[in-house]
């Protein structure tokens, strides 16, 4: 084995062309006109057609993303917006109790931090046991 092996580059001094043709040849992306669709701009004239019947040329296309939220809401949260949501529509009252559904709001888990002051019925697809300890503590309901 070698230590100090030559760089091919080096065979290659006096050259002129490096082994790679004509003096215009291995330049980079330069060299065949571009990276990707560039090239058909304003001088494109050859491909200009066929850019006009492709709709899809232009812009991007065809990322979506599977990733599916998860969106969990503390407890206390509805202490200070049961009102708001409640003018909003978002939620319903009846008689002491709140009623929300979770769907409604796109939140798919309650989490038991802070107080509770106000009756509760939720409907949620989940619900930490902290979370439903303070809801009964309270006088709330959940509905399965």
């Amino acid at each position: 084995m070698t230590l100090n092996k030559r760089k091919k580059n080096s065979r290659m001094h006096g050259t002129h062309t490096h082994g790679y043709g004509g003096k215009k040849k291995h330049r980079g992306a330069g060299s065949r006109g571009g990276r990707g669709m560039a090239g058909t701009g304003k001088k494109g004239d050859v491909q200009k057609p066929s850019i006009w019947g492709n709709t899809n040329y232009f812009g991007k296309q065809g990322f979506h993303s599977h990733r599916k939220t998860k969106f969990a809401i503390n407890i206390s949260y509805f202490n200070n917006q049961a009102e708001k949501l409640l003018l909003a529509k978002k939620i319903e009252k009846e008689g002491d109790f709140f009623i929300i559904d979770c769907k409604k709001l796109k939140i798919n888990k309650i989490l038991g931090s802070g107080k509770l002051k106000i009756k509760l019925k939720i409907k949620a697809d989940s619900i930490t046991p902290k979370a439903m300890e303070k809801i009964q503590n309270a006088g709330g309901e959940i509905i399965e």
